[in-house]
C-alpha cells in the first residue's frame, strides 16, 4: 500500500511540474515562436553560456535565425519573451510602471538588498532615483568635479611613468607587461569614494570597503547558493560587513564632523526618511553603476584600441590639440571635454561593441499585443540591448570597431543604441561615465603606446570579464 501511495505522489508531483512548465503555452495562443526547453531549468543554462561581448552569442544567434528577433523561452524559472527587436525594446523601456515593471530574479534582490535602485519599483524607485539625480547634479560638468576627475586620471597614468613595467600579478612580472583591469578599477573607485564619502581610496575605511565590495561583486554574479563558503554566501556576508563599516563611519562623522565640504554623504544624512540600509544600498549602487561600468568600459577601450593603431593616432592628434593650449599638468575643463568629438565617438563605439549591459529584466503587468503577437500578463520580458547593437540592419558591419559610424548622428533619441538602458531607468550617471573615459584616454594616448600581450577577449557572462586580466605591454612616449 505504501509503495502505491508513494508512486501516486510522485506521479502527481511529476504531473504538476509538467503542467507548471508547459501550461502557459496552452493558455496563451498568439505567442511568439520559440521553445521552453527542459523541465524546471528551461533554456537558462544555454542562455547564460559565456560568449565574446562583441557577439550575440550562440543561443541568441540561433534563436534569431530560427524564430526571428522576438521569441519565447523559459528562463530564470519563468515563461519569458526575449526581445532582440529595437522597437519592442524601446516600447518596453519607455512603458515602465504602465505596462511593464522591473523584475529581477529573487537572488539578485536578496544580495543587492530591498533598497537597491536596481530592484525597487513604483514610488520607491522614483525616490531613490531622485537621490542619484541629485548626486549627478552636484557633480555633472561642474569645473571642480571635472578637475577632480582629470587629476585622478592623470595620477593613475603618471604612476606608471619611469618604470619598465607596471605589474599587478606574478605572471605580469614575468612577461614585463601590465594587467590593466585592476588599475582601471582604482580610477573610478577613487572618484566615487571622494564624491560620495569624502574619502581618499588610501584611507583604511575606503580600503576595507573596496576589499569587501570585490567579494560582494563576486557574489552578485555567482550562482545563488547560500551554502557557507560559496561565492554567493561570501557576498552576502561581505555586504553585511560593508553595512557595519558604513555605520561606524557615519557615527564617527556625526560625532567628529568633517572638514571636507560638498560630500554627498551629508545629503544622505540630512534625509531623515532614509534608513541605514538605504544609505548602504546607495553606496553599493553607486559603486555598481560607476565603478563597475567605468572600469569595464576602460578595459574594453584598451582592448579595441590596441587592435586599431590608426584610431589611436587620430585620438592622439585630437588630444595633442587640446593639450597644446594648456600647461603640462593643468587639469582638463568642461570646455576641453566638449572639444573631444572624436573621443566621444570612440567611447560610443566601445559601448556598442562591448555591451557592458547585455539585458534588463522586466515583466508584463497586463496582456500586451505587439506586432501581431501576445505578451501575457505576468510573463518575464528580456530586452537584449546588445543584440540590437550588433544587428546589421541597424549598424553596418557591426562586428567592426568603427568610431566614424557615429559622425553626425544624434544618439540621444536612437532606438538602436541603448548602452545605459532607457525610459525611467536610464542610467542617471551615463554622461559622468563618458567624461571619466574621455579624460583617461586623454592622459593615456599622450603618454603611452600599448599592445596586447597575447590574446584576451572580453567575455560576457552576467558581466564582462577578461579571463587573463587584459595583460598589455606599454611603451612610454
Amino acid at each position: 500500500m505504501v509503495p502505491l501511495l508513494l508512486l501516486i505522489a510522485l506521479a502527481t508531483l511529476a504531473t504538476a511540474v509538467v503542467l507548471r512548465h508547459f501550461l502557459p503555452l496552452l493558455r496563451n495562443p498568439g505567442l511568439p515562436k520559440g521553445s521552453f526547453g527542459w523541465l524546471l531549468i528551461g533554456e537558462t543554462i544555454a542562455f547564460l553560456r559565456p560568449h565574446p561581448s562583441n557577439t550575440t552569442g550562440g543561443f541568441v544567434h540561433d534563436r534569431i535565425a530560427r524564430y526571428g528577433t522576438v521569441f519565447k523561452s523559459h528562463l530564470f524559472g519563468a515563461p519569458t519573451v526575449v526581445s532582440c527587436d529595437e522597437e519592442l525594446n524601446h516600447f518596453v523601456l519607455h512603458n515602465e510602471e504602465r505596462l511593464f515593471q522591473c523584475s529581477y530574479p529573487g537572488p539578485i534582490r536578496t544580495i543587492l538588498g530591498d533598497s537597491s535602485a536596481l530592484v525597487v519599483t513604483g514610488e520607491r524607485h522614483r525616490q531613490i532615483r531622485a537621490m542619484f539625480l541629485a548626486l549627478v547634479a552636484s557633480t555633472g560638468l561642474k569645473p571642480a568635479y571635472v578637475a577632480s576627475v582629470s587629476e585622478s586620471a592623470r595620477s593613475v597614468v603618471a604612476s606608471w611613468r619611469g618604470r619598465d613595467t607596471v605589474t599587478f600579478c606574478e605572471e605580469a612580472r614575468k612577461v614585463r607587461s601590465t594587467s590593466f583591469c585592476r588599475p582601471l578599477q582604482q580610477f573610478p573607485y577613487k572618484v566615487i569614494m571622494e564624491q560620495v564619502l569624502g574619502l581618499s581610496p588610501d584611507e583604511p575605511v575606503a580600503r576595507r570597503i573596496l576589499e569587501e565590495y570585490q567579494t560582494f561583486m563576486k557574489g552578485v554574479i555567482s550562482f545563488p547558493l547560500t551554502i557557507p563558503g560559496t561565492p554567493f554566501a561570501r557576498g552576502m556576508k561581505a555586504r553585511k560587513r560593508i553595512s557595519d563599516t558604513m555605520e561606524a563611519f557615519i557615527e564617527e562623522r556625526k560625532k567628529n564632523g568633517s572638514s571636507k565640504q560638498g560630500v554627498f554623504l551629508d545629503v544622505l544624512l540630512a534625509n531623515k526618511d532614509l534608513s541605514h540600509d538605504d544609505k548602504v544600498a546607495f553606496l553599493l549602487d553607486s559603486l555598481l553603476a560607476g565603478h563597475e561600468t567605468t572600469s569595464v568600459l576602460l578595459s574594453i577601450l584598451i582592448y579595441f584600441l590596441a587592435k586599431s593603431p590608426n584610431i589611436v593616432e587620430q585620438l592622439k592628434r585630437e588630444h595633442e590639440s587640446i593639450r597644446s593650449s594648456k600647461g603640462k599638468e593643468e587639469p582638463l575643463t568642461p570646455e576641453d571635454y566638449r572639444k573631444m568629438d572624436y573621443t566621444q565617438r570612440v567611447v560610443s563605439e566601445a559601448l556598442r561593441c562591448g555591451n557592458i549591459v547585455k539585458l534588463v529584466h522586466r515583466k508584463a503587468l497586463q496582456d500586451i499585443s505587439f506586432k501581431g503577437y501576445v505578451i501575457p500578463a505576468g510573463w518575464k520580458v528580456l530586452p537584449i540591448l546588445g543584440a540590437v547593437h550588433l544587428d546589421p540592419s541597424h549598424h553596418v558591419d557591426p562586428e567592426q570597431f568603427n568610431p566614424c559610424r557615429w559622425e553626425g548622428l544624434n544618439q540621444t533619441n536612437s532606438k538602436s543604441f541603448t548602452p545605459f538602458g532607457g525610459g525611467q531607468r536610464l542610467c542617471p550617471g551615463s554622461e559622468i561615465v563618458k567624461v571619466e573615459a574621455a579624460f583617461f584616454l586623454h592622459y593615456l594616448v599622450l603618454n603611452y603606446r600599448w599592445k596586447l600581450d597575447g590574446e584576451d577577449v572580453p567575455m560576457l557572462h552576467q558581466y564582462v570579464e577578461f579571463k587573463r586580466g587584459l595583460p598589455i605591454q606599454l611603451e612610454p612616449l
